[in-house]
């Protein structure tokens, strides 16, 4: 009996397996055919308006460099114009918008 009982396990995990191959199959299959296409297109959209965001960028650069050689004053590097994410401290130098509490300091460190 106790290897009729051992012959049972094996044959469950031998059915365990093969259905754990094929739910794996339909995975990739669907990974394959669904999401990597998705990535693709996606992903040469976000190349597009990254190199966008470069150009500008570039000339920010460029307009800054152009003003510096002709003697005008520049307060600093030139903004990127994104957005600061909420809860994100501002770059060094930007005046927080009014009514914008002052930062905590951290009293952990002495």
């Amino acid at each position: 009996m106790a290897n009729d009982g051992s012959k049972r396990w094996e044959q469950q995990v031998r059915d365990a397996a093969a259905r754990v191959e094929e739910d794996l199959r339909r995975v990739v299959a669907y990974i394959n055919d669904e999401v990597v296409p998705e990535i693709r297109a996606n992903g040469s959209q976000a190349l597009r308006v990254a190199a966008g965001e470069l150009q500008k960028l570039a000339e920010r650069m460029d307009d800054h460099r152009r003003a510096a050689a002709r003697g005008e004053h520049s307060p600093g590097p030139p903004d990127s114009g994104a957005p600061t994410p909420e809860g994100a401290p501002a770059p060094e130098g930007t005046p927080a918008p009014k009514g914008t509490p002052a930062p905590k300091k951290d009293r952990t460190q002495t």
